[in-house]
């Protein structure tokens, strides 16, 4: 026996590495944080090297089902001719609902969810775990609406497997050692995320763009964080973890017929609860024309984060943001790329991207360049903005971006986690039953007209947030061209402020 499930551990994991290897792919679709292979000196003939016929989708139907305490289930029963699941439980609520002097409260929840439960310490669940080759994870941010606990393995130990799911949810007892640890692990780190030029910037840009709202964090402050008992974590869990507050998605090597019996054993017993939902501000009205300099004396770079509010994921200019963002800043083709890049010869990796959930994300572009090209960078930015919102994009620019967006998407639907992915979304924002099966043609019915309408819309010029972290007696004078600019140091404080110097 021992032997056998040796075996299928190996099976497992080359399925996990070519997953893997799928879902790199599609990344590298993706964001401006890819650095894409040079074009330069290619001959680009404008023509994108996909079938133009448009992406047959056909997905499994989802099945739905819900236990007597409110659990409700959606299985997507998909490749019985592998033997994995993957399965996630969603719980309604997230750093979205942290006391307002305790943010960090919900994600340090989820974090130490599996260092000990009623029935094994931590180290015997990783064991138990490596045992039948499964993986855990339980994350919450911040800013989230939800808290996702995520495992996968062989469907042949599918039993043991939700023994532990079970277990890790419905029981963690939190010591306060290890609470202690963690707590002082991820305190000690503070130090060096503040060292990076990245964290500061996104930090800065959704400060600037959200102010008290919950979405300007990005971490948990280190005075929330040093509050958070062990009782905390538990009232915290109690109060929140029931299943009239979740949703348990399954895909895979499942059938429904089997997996219900399976789950009223482990979940039947669960008490359901009363959870109040989190009441947020409203976003705040966005400030005019900003620059951000944080000071990082001898920095031999500039980071750029640029942008503005955007939509939320039911806004229907959601696909046509996908496209616009996708002609101006994904990947090598795109115009921030061939400009800032290719062109100018600035930075290694530039792009841009936006989010959108249950409230108002951003779109943002980002690119570290050197220090001495500052100013011809935040022009090429602003040009290239300006461009996309004043000039129609060109046939071949759309059609391109359009078949990228439907290729990249057609990979998701080979990969559990993808579909997993893709499912959650749906019912997480109630989007139409059909969304993803009609995806392609969305993306495909979008014109140069929506692409320039959403522009206009969401790059917005009047309310452009430009926080650039570098050395400020290099960089100060470029910058105050082109807005009123407040410095502040490494941890977020403001120094002096300088007034435009005209551009």
């Amino acid at each position: 026996m021992k032997n056998i499930n040796s075996i299928k551990t190996r099976i497992l994991f080359a399925i996990i590495c070519v997953v893997a290897i799928a879902s790199a792919a599609y990344a590298q679709g993706g964001m401006a944080s890819q650095t894409p292979s040079s074009t330069k000196g290619a001959v680009i003939k404008g023509k994108a090297p996909v079938n133009k016929k448009l992406l047959p989708v056909k997905l499994p139907k989802a099945q739905e089902a819900t236990l007597k305490n409110g659990l409700h289930v959606v299985l997507l029963e998909s490749n019985h001719s592998l033997p994995i699941f993957s399965m996630e439980m969603v719980v309604m609520s997230g750093g979205l609902s942290d006391p307002a002097d305790m943010h960090g409260l919900a994600s340090t929840t989820a974090s130490l969810l599996r260092e000990g439960t009623a029935k094994h310490k931590s180290r015997e669940l990783a064991e138990a775990l490596d045992t039948i080759g499964a993986t855990l994870n339980a994350n919450s941010g911040v800013a989230s609406p939800t808290t996702n606990i995520q495992m996968a393995g062989l469907s042949d130990n599918l039993d043991q497997i939700l023994d532990l799911f079970a277990e890790v949810i419905r029981t963690p007892t939190y010591p306060t050692e290890e609470v202690e640890r963690f707590k002082s692990r991820i305190l000690a780190q503070q130090p060096l995320l503040r060292s990076q030029p990245g964290f500061l910037a996104q930090e800065r840009f959704n400060q600037a763009i959200y102010g008290t709202h919950p979405a300007a964090l990005i971490v948990a402050p280190p005075d929330s964080l040093k509050k958070i008992t062990a009782a905390d974590l538990t009232r915290f869990h109690d109060q929140n973890y029931v299943p009239n507050n979740a949703t348990l998605f399954i895909t895979g090597d499942v059938k429904l017929k089997e997996l219900m019996p399976r789950l009223e054993r482990v979940f039947g017993d669960w008490k359901p609860g009363s959870v109040t939902a989190p009441i947020l501000p409203p976003i705040p009205a966005q400030a005019e024309t900003k620059i951000h300099l944080i000071n990082r004396p001898a920095s031999v770079q500039t980071v750029f984060q640029i942008g503005s509010l955007g939509i939320e994921r039911t806004d229907p200019d959601y696909v046509a943001m996908a496209v616009m963002n996708r002609i101006l800043g994904t990947g090598p083709s795109s115009r921030l790329f061939l400009n800032i890049r290719e062109a100018k010869g600035y930075t290694y990796s530039v792009g841009s991207g936006f989010s959108a959930g249950k409230y108002r994300g951003t779109f943002s572009a980002s690119s570290p360049v050197r220090t001495e090209v500052t100013e011809g960078t935040i022009r090429e930015f602003m040009n290239e903005f300006k461009r996309i919102r004043d000039e129609k994009v060109s046939p071949i620019e759309l059609e391109n971006a359009k078949h990228a967006i439907i290729g990249s998407f057609a990979l998701t639907l080979e990969n559990p986690n993808g579909l997993l992915g893709n499912i959650i979304t749906q019912k997480l924002y109630n989007l139409p039953a059909n969304y993803w099966a009609t995806y392609p043609q969305k993306v495909a019915a979008i014109t140069a007209d929506d692409v320039q309408r959403v522009a206009q819309k969401y790059i917005d010029i009047n309310h452009m947030q430009i926080v650039a972290v570098g050395d400020a007696a290099k960089t100060r004078e470029a910058l105050a061209k082109f807005g009123s600019v407040t410095e502040y140091d490494a941890d977020g404080k403001p120094m002096r402020t300088a007034s435009v110097g005209g551009q």
